[in-house]
């Protein structure tokens, strides 16, 4: 059976995990506890009734604690303002600074451009690329005090720029745009900080049969072959979020190669 490790990797460090309700951000969460880090567990959903979707942080927390580690759920729509900053004092209020900042947290909608308003643009901008933005920003200066910490932002293929005059996109233009920003400012902020002691990556997961992913019928027979297991995303990740920054940083990696360059074997989670 899975075990917490208190003495692991991650031992004494304080790990904030955005989206970690479900899927990958559940799975991350895990996977740094484990390590022996006290992890923040954040998202909007606090109990399993406030989503259509299965999971909510509440039980994410559960579940590390019923297997002997520490964490705390903390509410948060990050496409507020309140929410953002009370995330990281929330934080150091029950942990201390922190470590590790994982920007999981996404909202989408998938409708083409001609059609796309700007409310819900302004929010998918809101949280994916300005929220990690303005966590970064919080929790940088502890970081760059003890020279120390690391920040991973998750991003997906969708950051890629599309073949040219093909159809498709599925009304897929706004969420690669969040994506491809989230990259570039990843690659930006690990060359400002590089040689302090932080490490700052971004890391895609290709495709994995998360609870969103299985909504959006992003799985079909014609890709159903290249699933990935969530338990590969969730290592990947922990190998991005410890060791020596100078060496690790400034990444835009993808969970395959990473699972492959260091040879991990992938973790089953509790």
């Amino acid at each position: 059976m899975p075990e917490v490790n208190k003495n692991g990797l991650l031992a004494g460090q304080v790990a904030v995990v955005t989206g970690a309700s479900r899927g990958i951000g559940e799975a991350i969460a895990k996977r740094y506890a484990m390590e022996g880090a006290k992890v923040v567990v954040s998202a909007r959903s606090v109990d399993p009734d406030d989503h259509y979707l299965p999971g909510s942080i509440n039980e994410t927390v559960e579940m590390i604690r019923a297997a002997g580690g520490e964490a705390i759920p903390v509410k948060a729509d990050l496409a507020q303002e309140e929410d953002r900053h009370n995330l990281v004092t929330a934080t150091e209020a029950a942990f201390g600074p922190i470590d590790i900042l994982c920007n999981n947290a996404a909202v989408t909608w998938f409708i083409p451009v001609v059609n796309f308003g700007e409310k819900r643009f302004r929010t998918m901008m809101d949280v994916q690329v300005w929220a990690p933005f303005e966590l970064a920003q919080l929790c940088l200066p502890s970081m760059l005090e003890r020279g120390n910490g690391w920040i991973l932002n998750i991003s997906s293929h969708a950051a890629i720029h599309p073949e040219a005059a093909t159809p498709g996109g599925r009304g897929g233009t706004v969420y690669g745009m969040c994506k491809a920003a989230l990259e570039r400012f990843t690659t930006g902020l690990a060359q400002e900080t590089y040689g302090t002691g932080v490490g700052v990556n971004v890391i895609s997961p290709g495709l994995v049969a998360t609870p969103g992913v299985v909504h959006h019928k992003l799985i079909n027979e014609t890709n159903e072959d290249r699933v990935t297991p969530v338990e590969h995303m969730a290592e990947a990740c922990l190998r991005l979020s410890h060791g020596d920054a100078s060496k690790i940083t400034g990444r835009i990696d993808y969970a395959d190669q990473v699972m492959e360059e260091f040879n991990l074997d992938p973790q089953d989670l509790i």
